[in-house]
């Protein structure tokens, strides 16, 4: 399945253990059904880890990036509720992004996704862009287990631009991610095979990534809005 608009705000973390439960209550009872509220944001997705760290990765689609920095958004993240207020400093090794969509091809939403977190070396951003869209990306979509491709690229002005009250409630300040490559499939096995051999390191490097390349493997648990 496509992306529902043009921007994406995308989250990695893990939480504080034995806070596993209160952060799923709230973020599924509160916080994902107060942002898809906002104007302009149209789904949430969340997910699970099939591995290794962080426990979760989840995106909301919006409008544009525009949304992103919208008046309604800013005065959200102002106002944090009390239920806010005691979750988000159990939040840990956290990454938050907001993305512009490059490319996304699906006709389907995979319970399984890849998320390849990734960036270009000094001017090769055109040719590892080509490439991934044009070729790697193109492929991975083709294959029998696979549903969608995605592009998106970080916009780090656009994710630094509020110092709100809610990201003060976090215990480290966010870390960033330039480029994400997110694919959705049926199946973990072919998905992890799919990334190593289209999109592993050594093809990466060749066609202008950096060697700072960070591989995810998720579950899907809710979609949330149209």
């Amino acid at each position: 399945m496509t992306m529902a608009g043009q921007g994406v705000l995308a989250f990695w973390h893990d939480v504080a253990g034995g806070s596993e439960g209160e952060f799923d209550q709230w973020h599924l009872r509160e916080h994902i059904p107060e942002r898809v509220g906002v104007p302009g944001f149209l789904r949430a997705r969340r997910y699970t880890t099939l591995g290794g760290p962080p426990r979760y990765f989840y995106f909301y689609e919006t409008e544009s990036l525009d949304t992103l920095q919208s008046p309604a958004y800013l005065a959200r993240l102002a106002d944090p509720t009390p239920w806010t207020r005691r979750t988000m400093p159990v939040v840990r090794n956290n990454k938050r992004t907001a993305c512009r969509v490059v490319e996304s091809r699906g006709a389907g939403l995979g319970g399984v996704i890849a998320t390849l977190e990734l960036g270009p070396t000094p001017g090769r951003e055109e040719e590892l862009r080509a490439w991934l869209t044009g070729t790697a990306l193109r492929s991975a979509g083709e294959h029998p287990s696979m549903v969608a491709t995605h592009l998106l690229q970080g916009d780090a002005s656009v994710s630094t631009a509020a110092v709100s009250d809610e990201k003060k409630l976090l215990a480290t300040p966010d870390a960033l991610v330039r480029w994400v490559v997110l694919i959705e499939g049926i199946d973990h096995a072919a998905l992890e095979a799919v990334c190593h051999e289209l999109l592993g390191p050594d093809a990466l490097v060749r066609r202008g990534a950096t060697e700072a390349t960070t591989l995810g493997l998720y579950r899907l648990q809710l979609v949330y809005g149209k």
